[in-house]
Formats: C-alpha cells, structure tokens, sequence
C-alpha cells in the first residue's frame, strides 16, 4: 500500500544536506525548465547522482522498526511546489528530470539521462527548497498549502513511475522508483561519486 502522507501533526522539515545545498545553489543562477515570464517560479527541484540512497518513510513506533526505502545507482530527486503550482505543471516536471542528460555512464561517455543510464530513481519531498532567507530567519511563505502539496507531489511520483516503468520495457531493465512519505521529517543517507547537483526552477 502507498504511503504518500504523513499524519497532519508533523511539519515537513528537510534534511541538513538540502539546507546547506540552498546557501550554496541560490548565490548561483539556477537552470530554469519553465517559469511564469515574471522571474518567479512555481516548483524547485534539486537532483543528485547516486551511487546508493536510502529514506526512512515511516519512523519506529513502539511496536515496530522504523521503515526504510532504498535504491542503487541512480538519481535522487528533491522536490517542492510554490504557490501558483498546478497539475499542467507535472508533465514538463517529470520530463525535464528524467530525460535531462545528467548521468555519467560506467563507460566514462557522454552524458546520459537517467532513462538512458538506466538506474533507479528516488523522490524526496523538500519544502524547505521553497524558503527564503530573512534576516537570519528562513521563511517559507511561498509554498503551496500541505494538501495542494500532496496532491501535486502524488501526481509527480505516479507520473515519475509509470515514466520508468515504460522505459523499463524498451530497454529491458528493472529500474525502481521510490520515494518519501509527504510531510514527514526525510531522514536520509547518500553514497555519492561527487558533489554532482543541479538545481532547477519550473
């Protein structure tokens, strides 16, 4: 059964690694897949090569071990949606992350997407990518409300699966998508060939 959702009561934190990625990636001018013509966007994305990746999606209860989602070589997808974010939106979204030519192939070639590569995918939900930094207080105004944000991040991940399972038939791989529970605290570990991150606005 999936689990998208967290229980209202916690509130959607992000991971140390993404806050110290946004002090870095906002000095820069970030790739920009979209846009509304007017400098603003609607949806931020960070994606990260992996060599392995694994999320906790349910944390331990007394009765039970926390739950765990893992996956091999591939690319890690952090994802938040800003108000004005739409469900137009999540076609561009999942083709721009998917068919971007970003992964370095075990040959050393050229550049491919992870499509191509083929390696697994994994989706966290990141809210704190839509903060902004006032004074010396992060802000995060801009987001979408949590249940537009849920439907928006359910319909990317179920769009980002069927994406991989047909490239799954054409090229005869068992590539795998997981992803994050919305709303949950994204405790998380990476293992990396390098810093290689791209940040990108829709």
């Amino acid at each position: 059964m999936k689990r998208l959702s967290a229980p209202p009561t916690p509130p959607p934190f992000g991971t140390d690694a993404v806050n110290v990625l946004r002090y870095i990636l906002f000095a820069k001018t970030p790739m920009s897949a979209e846009g509304n013509g007017n400098g603003s966007s609607y949806a931020r994305v960070i994606l990260q090569q992996c060599l392995s990746a694994r999320l906790m999606v349910q944390p331990a209860t007394e009765s039970e071990d926390a739950e765990y989602v893992q996956i091999g070589r591939g690319l890690i997808v952090y994802v938040c949606f800003l108000k004005g974010a739409s469900e137009t939106m999540i076609d561009k979204m999942v083709k721009s992350v998917l068919e971007a030519r970003l992964s370095e192939p075990t040959d050393g070639g050229r550049l491919v997407s992870i499509l191509d590569l083929p390696g697994d995918v994994m989706i966290i939900p990141q809210a704190t990518l839509g903060g902004s930094l006032k004074g010396k207080v992060m802000q995060y105004h801009g987001n979408v409300q949590k249940d537009d944000g849920l439907r928006l991040y359910t319909q990317f991940v179920e769009k980002c699966e069927k994406t991989v399972a047909i490239a799954n038939v054409k090229t005869g791989q068992n590539s795998i998508v997981r992803y994050g529970t919305y709303g949950n605290r994204q405790v998380f570990s990476t293992e990396t060939n390098g810093p290689y991150t791209h940040y990108i606005e829709f």
